[in-house]
C-alpha cells in the first residue's frame, strides 16, 4: 500500500498560506495552461485563504491563527503606530501589535495587478494585492499621492541602511504587491514617512523558522512543513529555466522539487542579517549560499526566483524574486550627475524581474528607485516535508504489529505506529496531505 507520512500537523507553527494565483502564464502572457513554463505558481494551490469575518471589526486568519484589524485608519509614523498599538482598543482586545513583515506578507495575494505607470485617478480597474475582506484604499492623488502609495507598515526595521544611510523600516505594498525597504523620512516632505498600518494580535510564533538539516544536502522547516535544497542552483538562469530546473531536480531520494511560490520563498528570509552587518546574505546560515560580483564590482548575493508571476496593468512579463543580498538601484543626485548604485530597498525586499531577456539593455535598472535588473537569478527548490510514497507491505503486517521503521526510504521522518488500523491511518494520512497542499496542474 502507497501511503504519505506527512509532518504532524501539530508541528506548523507558521502555515504559509496559498498566493491565490490560478492564472498560467508564458514568459509574457495569460495562457490556458502552464505548458513549457510546467512548474509555476498555479500548478500548486496550497493552504487555501480562509478568512472569518468577525463582524467587530477584526478578521481572523483561520490559516495562520492571526487576528487582524479589518479597516483602514488615516496613515501614521512609525513611532505613532508602535505607541497606537499599546492604547489600541478593537472588539475587546488590548494586546495589538504592529505585524512583522512575516505577519504583514501572510495577507498578499498575487491575483492582484501592478498598477505602476497607471496615469488615471480612476482606481475601479485596479485590482489590490489583498483579499477583500479587508479594506482598503489607494494613494490619495488629491493630496499628491501616487496611486501606489499604499505602504502598510512592519515593525521589522532594516538592519542595514538604505539609499546610502537612511533608517529604514519594512513594508508591504498592497497596491503594487511588492516588499520595500523604506526610509523613515519622507524624500519630499523631509518630514517622517507615513504608512497605512493594519494591527495583529495571536500566534506570537509565526513567522519563525524551525530548521534542521538532515545532513543529505536538504533543510526541513518544522515550522512550514517545507523541505528545501540546502545548496542553491550555482548560477543564474531565467524564469523558465529556473522551472525547468527545480522540476528535473533529483535530490536526497526525492524528486518532487518545485521553484517555491513568493510566500514560500520570503518565509526563509533571515531579517536579522544583511550583507553590511553581517556580512552575510538575508538568510540563516544553515543554509549555503552562492556569492556575486554585484553591478558595481562588489561581493554581493544573489536574487531568488519564485514561481509566481507579478502581473501589471499590460502583461505577465515579470516573475517575482526575493533579495537574499542588497537590493540594488541606481539613483541619480537630484541636481543631475551621474548614477550611483546603492542600497534602495534592503535585503529581503521583493521585488519583480522580466522573465527573459537581456539585462545589459536596463544599464541604469527600472523604476523611480532605478532597481537593477537581472533576469538572470538564483534558484532553491523546496518540496512538502511529507515523504515521498512509501510502499509498505501490510500483507505482512499482523494487528498487533509494533512501529514501521521507514527511516531507509523517508528521510527525516518519526517512525509510524500503524498499531490496529493500518489501512485507516494510510487514508487517513493521504487525506492530510491532499488537504495541505495539492497538484492542480
Amino acid at each position: 500500500m502507497l501511503v504519505f507520512i506527512p509532518t504532524s500537523a501539530d508541528d506548523i507553527t507558521y502555515t504559509i498560506v496559498d498566493t491565490n494565483q490560478t492564472t498560467f502564464y508564458d514568459a509574457s502572457s495569460i495562457v490556458n495552461s502552464s505548458g513549457n513554463f510546467a512548474g509555476q505558481d498555479a500548478d500548486y494551490a496550497g493552504a487555501q485563504i480562509d478568512y472569518t469575518d468577525n463582524g467587530d471589526g477584526t478578521v481572523t486568519d483561520l490559516n495562520t491563527g492571526l487576528m487582524w484589524q479589518q479597516g483602514v485608519d488615516d496613515k501614521m509614523t512609525l513611532d505613532e503606530a508602535l505607541d497606537g498599538a499599546s492604547s489600541f482598543d478593537l472588539a475587546g482586545y488590548s494586546d495589538w501589535r504592529v505585524p512583522t513583515i512575516k505577519e504583514l506578507y501572510s495577507l498578499i495575494i498575487f491575483s492582484g495587478l501592478d498598477p505602476s505607470g497607471w496615469q488615471s485617478s480612476d482606481t475601479s480597474q485596479l485590482v489590490p494585492f489583498i483579499d477583500d475582506i479587508f479594506a482598503f484604499e489607494y494613494g490619495d492623488t488629491s493630496a499628491g499621492e501616487r496611486i501606489i502609495d499604499a505602504q502598510y507598515l512592519s515593525s521589522t526595521k532594516y538592519v542595514g541602511f538604505t539609499m546610502g544611510g537612511d533608517e529604514t523600516v519594512f513594508g508591504v505594498n498592497f497596491a503594487d504587491g511588492r516588499i520595500k525597504g523604506y526610509g523613515l523620512t519622507d524624500p519630499q516632505s523631509q518630514g517622517d514617512k507615513t504608512f497605512f498600518v493594519k494591527y495583529v494580535r495571536g500566534n506570537t510564533a509565526y513567522g519563525i523558522n524551525n530548521f534542521v538539516d538532515n545532513g543529505d544536502g536538504t533543510i526541513s522547516d518544522l515550522a512550514t512543513g517545507l523541505m528545501w535544497q540546502k545548496a542553491d542552483s550555482g548560477a543564474g538562469m531565467n524564469w523558465q529555466e529556473a522551472l525547468e530546473y527545480s522540476e528535473s531536480l533529483a535530490l536526497a531520494g526525492y524528486d518532487d522539487w518545485r521553484l517555491p511560490n513568493a510566500k514560500e520563498l520570503q518565509s526563509i528570509v533571515d531579517y536579522s542579517r544583511s550583507p553590511s552587518t553581517s556580512d552575510s546574505a538575508a538568510i540563516d546560515p544553515i543554509f549555503e549560499i552562492s556569492s556575486i560580483t554585484d553591478e558595481g564590482g562588489d561581493a554581493n548575493y544573489p536574487f531568488f526566483h519564485s514561481s509566481t508571476t507579478h502581473e501589471n496593468m499590460q502583461n505577465g512579463e515579470y516573475a517575482v524574486y526575493l533579495a537574499f543580498g542588497e537590493a540594488l538601484g541606481w539613483m541619480q543626485p537630484p541636481s543631475g550627475g551621474d548614477y550611483v548604485l546603492m542600497d534602495v530597498h534592503g535585503a529581503g525586499s521583493q521585488r519583480s524581474d522580466p522573465k527573459t531577456g537581456d539585462a545589459s539593455e536596463f544599464p541604469y535598472g527600472y523604476g523611480p528607485q532605478g532597481d537593477v535588473i537581472r533576469i538572470d537569478n538564483y534558484v532553491r527548490a523546496v518540496r512538502l516535508q511529507s515523504s515521498p510514497l512509501v510502499d509498505m507491505d501490510l500483507s505482512e503486517t499482523s494487528p498487533n504489529t509494533q512501529n514501521a521503521d521507514i527511516t531507509e526510504t523517508s528521510p527525516n521522518t518519526q517512525k509510524s505506529d500503524i498499531n490496529d488500523t493500518p489501512f485507516q491511518l494510510g487514508f487517513l494520512v493521504i487525506i492530510l496531505v491532499l488537504s495541505r497542499y495539492r497538484r492542480v496542474r
